[in-house]
């Protein structure tokens, strides 16, 4: 059996077996296949007709929907695919947080109803997400990537790729809640909307006790967290999610609705699922401490900050989605600030200055990417990426250099088994050869 790094790409040994990770991430795509599934008598969800879930509870005298969907179009393809288990009016929409993939189609679903629309009241007072905004062309979700690259988007099979996320069918919430958890009945039917940050500060888990069902929103799904996201945003709060997640746990769920992906159905398979991806997030947290404690740096930590054997051939922690060693660099950077200890990092020199004396170190630009060719006839592909950015600094228009590094991160992201970490690298490859 090849092995797959925690990054995703073939070590040496698998030298026979090295696209093994692509394919594992394109088997994951049967995650995603459209379909109306009833998880339990009167509970239905929508899996692969949008970028999240739809999950429908019929009610006395009407429905009840949590999450709307990415947009109105996909929206209304839901309703569609509900058919005549969809019984209007909709009394309640429950948002389980803000991501516009589960907000984008409210609108929709809401038709004349006028439902109540809940929340946290979290949802209503925070910001928006304040991302690196995108650079050099690369695209975690691959919206550009032509089909033939495309596999999926780690959660999800498309993230904008045929109908746009939009807040065009966004609507308000009317209904929201403060603290720790609400009880509330809607249509006849008893649920409880449980506060548990993890994805987001917002996230609320739904709980409905008399059917045994739990919808977790985005604090489960089938791939490790994504704790420290790829596109650039804050670090997830581990300790939070973990705490959340210890909330769901002695439910005692026998279904378990995840906002992304196929619902886990049986209650020891609902436990086992929600307990490995508390021990995974915790494990990693735990073992990033330790390093840091012993004064590790960010490149020694993702190299030691390990699963156990158990928790890495888990199905629930595969790296579809979220990375390790992102979450060990995500930890340390929050948790202990930029610096690395290593004095000479206080002030660096600038790129373009060091660039400069690697180039002269290497005889000038044309000897340098003529190693970098060298690297990738050695199937050395972060090694000729690294080196054909040096001449990128100096000369930003060379076009061997753009060649030789789309080369490589065109050989990088075949090799992953991270949807987003391959969609990076694919679409930032495609930018270098087009522009």
């Amino acid at each position: 059996m090849a092995f797959i790094s925690s990054a995703g790409v073939s070590t040496p040994d698998a030298a026979h077996d090295e696209f093994a990770g692509r394919e594992q991430l394109r088997a994951s795509s049967a995650e995603f296949r459209k379909d109306v599934i009833e998880v339990t008598d009167g509970v239905f969800v929508a899996v692969g007709y949008s970028a999240s879930n739809v999950t429908l509870i019929q009610g006395e005298g009407g429905s009840i929907i949590v999450d709307t969907a990415a947009n109105p179009v996909d929206a209304a393809a839901i309703i569609e695919a509900f058919g005549d288990r969809m019984v209007r009016p909709v009394r309640a929409i429950v948002y389980t947080h803000n991501h516009p993939d589960h907000s984008g189609g409210a609108s929709v679903f809401a038709g004349n109803d006028s439902p109540e629309i809940h929340s946290h009241q979290i949802l209503v007072d925070s910001a928006a997400e304040f991302g690196r905004g995108q650079r050099d062309g690369g695209d975690a979700f691959g919206t550009t990537l032509p089909d033939e690259l495309f596999i999926n988007a780690g959660t999800q099979l498309e993230y904008g790729r045929v109908t746009p996320h939009t807040r065009e069918g966004f609507l308000p919430p009317n209904r929201t809640f403060n603290g720790e958890e609400e009880t509330i009945e809607i249509a006849g039917v008893g649920m409880q909307f449980i506060h548990t940050p993890g994805e987001s500060a917002e996230n609320i888990a739904v709980w409905i006790p008399r059917k045994g069902v739990l919808l977790p929103g985005d604090d489960f799904y089938k791939s490790y967290p994504n704790l420290s996201p790829l596109r650039g945003l804050r670090l997830r709060s581990p300790e939070k999610w973990i705490a959340s997640l210890e909330k769901m746990i002695p439910l005692n769920a026998q279904y378990l609705v995840q906002g992304h992906m196929r619902p886990i159905l049986g209650e020891d398979s609902v436990r086992q699922a929600l307990t490995l991806y508390r021990d995974g997030i915790k494990s990693v947290l735990d073992q990033t401490f330790a390093g840091i404690k012993r004064g590790m740096r960010p490149d020694e930590l993702v190299q030691e900050v390990k699963l156990s054997p158990e928790l890495a051939q888990s199905p629930y922690l595969q790296e579809y989605y979220g990375s390790v060693a992102w979450t060990v660099r995500g930890i340390y950077a929050d948790y202990v600030g930029w610096f690395d200890g290593n004095a000479t990092n206080i002030f660096p020199l600038p790129p373009v200055e060091r660039a400069r004396k690697m180039l002269d170190l290497a005889g000038g630009a044309d000897e340098m990417l003529a190693r970098a060719r060298e690297a990738i006839e050695a199937r050395e592909f972060q090694w000729a990426a690294e080196l054909a950015d040096h001449v990128l600094v100096v000369d930003t228009d060379n076009l061997d250099a753009k060649g030789l590094k789309a080369k490589a991160l065109t050989e990088l992201g075949e090799r992953q088994v991270n949807a987003t970490a391959r969609n990076y690298y694919l679409t930032s490859a495609q930018f270098l050869l087009k522009g």
